[in-house]
């Protein structure tokens, strides 16, 4: 479905959706006001209000770079991996695997007591020293984080597509260093637009100019901390194939037949309309001709492996997920953990107040968004999950 509404602002808005609420529409319109936006600003079908800029936002930006409109989750992004195994194979077994996957991959707050050998041998180390000074002593607890899943939204599943073959899905980021890189230059980025008497419409918008130590020291370790988030799901999904392998093919080493891997907070150098520009993704997947994508619904629901079609409106972009439509606050206010239960009947998983915001019923409806971007993606596999882990 192409765009259902525009914004006339300084630089037009497009909206893939008619389910935008009053808080993202002055957010949308907050951003794009902003001198160095370049073209237009594309909002997802998923969009909703964050801290200064909406989430489900993809923003191209000339000159200068806004760190809290990538957000404080440095390249928070999903991986998958179909593998050679029916839905038969984990008959009976899904408590177990369960207790398997948390027992290798710390969730939460929680890291591993020692470095997983793969977090080790991570050439990203090399360059630790070039970081931010204030995260130096950060370096022995991000190397026993490599390899940890996070809690709040961050999950892994194990699905099954429409012929009943089993994925493996798995959601997280940057985990404390991506989060405290994130502030400090947010931080950086709020002192330098003081500095010079600035009044973007809101703090959380304060820039990083090119050209500047400001803005290289950010860039530098944006993409070390993109590279962090990565490496993170590569390890993660490596402790599960372990676990899955031991648990479902007595030891054998499986070999996944598919693997996809994509970002949806983060910013890259790339072209459009002519221009090189800066192109921040926040909570927004890349969707170029034939690039796949991943855009998880709520557990319980469902969840899209998609192919982009190169829409240039969006930037070459989808949505990274089904949306919020309700604060975590408000969530735990109206839900009740039987309504948990009943939302995620069916579904191996945590049932208890700890995930009560993390329930279907406060999400926007997944088939909904996915229909809203037709135009933008084409989905090549259904997933319904059948086990899901949270922090």
């Amino acid at each position: 479905m192409p765009v259902q509404r525009t914004l006339d602002t300084r630089v037009p808005v497009l909206i893939w959706t008619d389910d935008a609420d009053p808080e993202s529409l002055r957010q949308l319109k907050n951003v794009a006001s902003l001198p160095f936006v370049f073209h237009h600003v594309a909002a997802m079908a998923d969009v909703h209000a964050g801290i200064g800029a909406t989430i489900g936002t993809v923003v191209a930006t000339r000159g200068a770079v806004i760190p809290a409109a990538v957000g404080v989750d440095i390249g928070c992004g999903m991986a998958a991996l179909k593998l050679p195994l029916e839905a038969g194979v984990l008959e009976g077994r899904l408590s177990g695997l369960r207790r398997a996957i948390e027992g290798a991959v710390p969730t939460g707050f929680d890291s591993h007591r020692h470095p997983v050998p793969a977090a080790r041998s991570w050439a990203g180390w090399s360059r630790f020293k070039d970081l931010h000074p204030r995260v130096q002593g950060l370096r022995d607890k991000a190397l026993c984080q490599l390899g940890t899943l996070g809690g709040g939204n961050h999950f892994i599943e194990l699905c099954l597509d429409a012929d009943e073959r089993v994925w493996v899905l798995l959601h997280s980021g940057s985990r404390h260093v991506g989060n405290r890189l994130a502030e400090l230059h947010i931080d950086s980025a709020k002192a330098s637009v003081r500095r010079q008497g600035g009044h973007p419409p809101d703090p959380a918008l304060s820039h990083l100019e090119s050209g500047t130590a400001d803005f290289d020291a950010y860039m530098r370790d944006l993409l070390w901390a993109q590279e962090y988030a990565l490496e993170n799901r590569r390890v993660m999904l490596d402790l599960v194939l372990k676990e899955l392998s031991s648990h479902l093919n007595a030891g054998r080493r499986l070999t996944p037949e598919a693997e996809i891997d994509c970002h949806h907070n983060y910013a890259a150098a790339e072209r459009h309309f002519g221009q090189d520009v800066i192109v921040t993704r926040k909570g927004a997947v890349r969707a170029g001709a034939g690039e796949m994508g991943i855009i998880p619904g709520s557990m319980g629901t469902k969840s899209f492996i998609v192919r982009g079609k190169g829409c240039v409106d969006a930037f070459d972009s989808c949505s990274h997920g089904a949306g919020r439509r309700m604060s975590r606050h408000e969530a735990k206010r109206r839900f009740t953990v039987h309504d948990l239960k009943e939302a995620t009947r069916g579904v191996e998983c945590r049932k208890d107040a700890g995930v009560l915001d993390e329930i279907p019923g406060a999400y926007k409806p997944i088939d909904e968004v996915i229909a809203n971007q037709s135009d933008l993606i084409e989905v090549c596999a259904t997933l319904k999950q059948v086990l899901c882990v949270k922090g």
